[in-house]
């Protein structure tokens, strides 16, 4: 009997070592470009079936051990299971939703603060390394959400577990690698929706309220306070909790900085490394060491691994360590720009419709859609 898991089950039994062969069924194209940490790839069509090449190939990996397959939405690898059965193995799970419902898996990670008042989660997308945040007052029971995305029930559970509720939504840009939920969180919970001063120059026409460089939004006792850091994109604001903690947005990560050819194209991507570098060097290191640093993404490398952090935990690090361990950061100018404009990795699939979405320019039509245009990982760095 073939018996169907979720994503999420998949993800526990990954985490806990439970011993099992993960098998993707997508075609080799897609399998490279994005899988779960530590699966196979046996392309399958149903039309065809495994033929004995494939079938021992499957055995040979298997070797004894529970197999779970895997496909995009769950069409290939539910007869693929279903074949396995009929062929003697009697343990063989399909994950319901694929890929799919694994792009849809989180994790909530508290973040550690010094001000006993204050409250932070880091929301963790696995499969995209998307991180957003909740940040609150337990005193005023209120909090803000950073860079919701798209399922966002997931934050405003997450500000209940917490004795919160959302008083205002912050995005820190105008994504390209992920639909933002901003919007449709703040709708959906009656709040403002917030982004920097700077967007309305990209043409964004979803109704938001401007934050400028240096304003301060309070929460309870908590202060937030915008910082214009452009160079990903022309608006990028981070946030500034408390003075410490920085929610760096997509300008600044553990591993690395933020691309700049998304927005500006190839023909003005030094100038959003020029930017970049004024926004490093002129805002962010010049706050305090101990400051930590929250950063919008974490890097996912194609075959579903976390190249920094563990899921579950926060990321996070001191930006004195940055300052001394990201090379990026003791560059000049000159270096820093050249290194930012040549050998760009590979863009996030679909980045133009998913800026477009974002403006409010372009509409998803359904569940569906989205899903597809945000499969992959996030590719924001550079």
């Amino acid at each position: 009997m073939v018996e169907k898991i979720t994503a999420e089950q998949l993800a526990d039994g990954i985490d806990a070592g439970e011993q099992f062969t993960l098998i993707d069924t997508r075609p080799e194209d897609s399998f490279e470009a994005w899988h779960v940490r530590n699966a196979e790839n046996v392309p399958y069509d149903p039309r065809e079936g495994l033929d004995e090449g494939q079938f021992e190939e499957v055995k040979e990996l298997a070797d004894g051990r529970p197999v779970v397959g895997i496909c995009g939405k769950g069409i290939t690898s539910t007869p693929f299971g279903f074949e396995l059965d009929e062929r003697g193995y009697d343990d063989v799970s399909v994950v319901a939703g694929g890929m799919e419902a694994w792009s849809k898996v989180y994790e909530v990670a508290p973040v550690e603060t010094e001000n006993d008042d204050l409250v932070v989660r880091q929301v963790q997308r696995r499969a995209k390394g998307c991180l957003g945040y909740v940040v609150g007052s337990r005193e005023a029971e209120e909090a803000v959400v950073v860079d919701a995305t798209r399922q966002t029930d997931q934050f405003k559970v997450t500000a209940a577990d917490a004795g919160l509720t959302v008083a205002r939504v912050f995005d820190t840009h105008v994504h390209a690698d992920h639909i933002s939920g901003g919007p449709a969180l703040a709708e959906e919970v009656g709040v403002p929706y917030h982004l920097g001063e700077p967007a309305h120059d990209r043409g964004v026409e979803y109704e938001f309220d401007a934050l400028s460089d240096g304003e301060v939004v309070e929460v309870g006792d908590v202060r937030v306070e915008a910082l214009h850091t452009p160079g990903h994109t022309s608006e990028m604001m981070n946030y500034l909790v408390d003075d410490e903690l920085l929610l760096t947005g997509d300008t600044l990560f553990v591993d690395s900085v933020g691309r700049t050819e998304l927005q500006f194209g190839e023909a003005d991507a030094s100038r959003g490394a020029e930017l970049l570098y004024e926004s490093l060097h002129e805002t962010i290191l010049e706050l305090p060491d101990d400051v930590r640093i929250l950063p919008g993404h974490l890097t996912i490398t194609s075959d579903g691994r976390y190249e920094n952090g563990t899921p579950g935990e926060p990321l996070t690090a001191r930006l004195g360590d940055l300052r001394e361990e990201l090379d990026l950061l003791g560059l000049d100018e000159a270096a820093f720009v050249e290194r930012l404009t040549e050998n760009a990795p590979e863009k996030p699939p679909n980045y133009e419709s998913v800026i477009a979405i974002n403006t409010g320019r372009e509409t998803v039509e359904d569940e569906s859609e989205a899903t597809e245009l945000e499969l992959g990982p996030n590719n924001c760095a550079a």
